[in-house]
């Protein structure tokens, strides 16, 4: 049941972050105590003799419950990669790996992980940039209140709500500062990996 687990896990990629943000926010929503609750996790909580809780009004909780939205939309995308990489490793590397007397444990972080190295690399810097230019979730959930703003979130409040361009360009600057590492971090991985062939 490989491919079906994989078609669940890899769906959210289908998925614009907005419409995960809409989604979550139904799953996330919240009345006072003694109301229905519309929520899921809420109806969960109260159906078990809790009380409700409001998941993206309360620091530092809501910042975990924004965190899970991102999570759940970039797991498709990084299962997809790594299992891809992993079945590349050759049996003929892992059986001598093996011979040689390497246990399970030793062949997993001795022979595949450096072998699918450059596409960890990958994974882990693609994903880091799309968590440094978030923007559409915090937006759509909590539109940067309740202690949840990053950078892009305030690059479009000054640009476009208080028309302070100046100070929007300059966070725009910074954002792009922020990204340029792991893009040339991944480009120096991506010329090893032609390297090595």
């Amino acid at each position: 049941l490989e491919s079906v687990a994989k078609s669940f896990i890899f769906l959210p990629m289908a998925i614009s972050a907005v419409g995960a943000s809409v989604i979550w926010r139904f799953v996330y929503a919240w009345q006072p105590a003694g109301r229905p609750q519309i929520g899921v996790l809420n109806a969960i909580v109260v159906a078990f003799g809790g009380e409700p809780i409001g998941w993206y009004l309360k620091p530092p909780l809501n910042n975990f419950a924004l965190m899970a939205i991102m999570i759940w939309l970039q797991t498709g995308f990084c299962m997809v990669i790594l299992s891809a990489a992993l079945k590349s490793v050759p049996d003929e590397l892992l059986e001598a790996a093996r011979i040689d007397g390497a246990n399970e444990v030793q062949l997993f972080f001795r022979v595949t992980v450096p072998y699918i190295r450059g596409v960890i690399v990958t994974v882990a810097t693609t994903v880091l940039i799309a968590v440094l230019k978030v923007f559409d979730i915090v937006y759509v959930m909590t539109r940067g209140n309740y202690d949840t703003e990053v950078i892009a979130n305030r690059m479009y409040l000054e640009m476009y709500r208080f028309v302070n361009f100046g100070r929007g360009s300059a966070l725009a600057i910074i954002l792009f500062l922020a990204v340029v590492p792991a893009m040339l971090v991944n480009v120096r991985n991506l010329r090893r990996q032609r390297g090595e062939r």
